[in-house]
């Protein structure tokens, strides 16, 4: 089995994490889609990462994808419940996660344009986004149900991928304060092997 993304994409993280929790081989290969002669397009017409290729030569992308396929080989231990609808309650989890990753993201790509070519409403728009879905994410970490509970879940695993990239590229350093449930999700979570060995460089 192949990973085919970057060290420094936290989408890629959060299926690295995934294998690496549930003990399955891989081989990680780094290809940068923005950069000449990358070969990512090959696998997704989108070229984004990650991109999942099996040993049978099947190709998934997109990380929720990806996610759900690890889950249907069931490799324990598991990170969906078996029940369908508690498991899309934690996917609607991920979701979120994954939007305050994708702000962020945006955010970082915006802060390399040349400052007159910034759009500052477009910026605004994204913090917000950002503020909003981690406020979400604290009550979420509070009240210990669909995120922050004694099973560790994909809910998890996003959420803590979406805090490594805000630390990690420095996007609004002061997330941490008055989000506690935050800050403890994310220090039992950056403790674990998993995420330990996923840092980026």
């Amino acid at each position: 089995m192949k990973l085919i993304g970057t060290y420094t994409s936290p989408f890629v993280r959060k299926i690295s994490v995934l294998l690496l929790e549930k003990g399955i081989a891989f081989e990680f290969v780094n290809d940068v889609p923005y950069e000449a002669g990358s070969k990512v397009v090959e696998h997704n017409p989108l070229a984004k990462v990650p991109v999942l290729v099996t040993d049978e030569g099947e190709v998934f992308y997109d990380s929720p994808v990806v996610a759900e396929y690890l889950e249907l080989l069931a490799v324990a231990p598991a990170f969906l419940p078996a029940d369908r609808g508690a498991a899309l309650r934690i996917r609607q989890v991920e979701a979120l996660a994954d939007g305050v990753t994708e702000a962020a993201a945006t955010l970082f790509r915006e802060s390399k344009r040349a400052p007159e070519k910034q759009d500052e409403n477009w910026i605004l728009r994204q913090r917000d986004k950002l503020s909003h879905g981690l406020d979400a994410l604290e009550k979420l970490a509070r009240e210990k149900t669909l995120l922050n509970a004694e099973q560790l879940t994909l809910a998890d695993i996003a959420t803590g991928c979406a805090l490594g990239y805000l630390n990690f590229r420095r996007i609004l350093p002061n997330w941490c304060v008055e989000r506690p449930a935050l800050v403890k999700l994310a220090d039992r979570l950056f403790a674990r092997q998993s995420f330990a060995r996923t840092l980026p460089p």
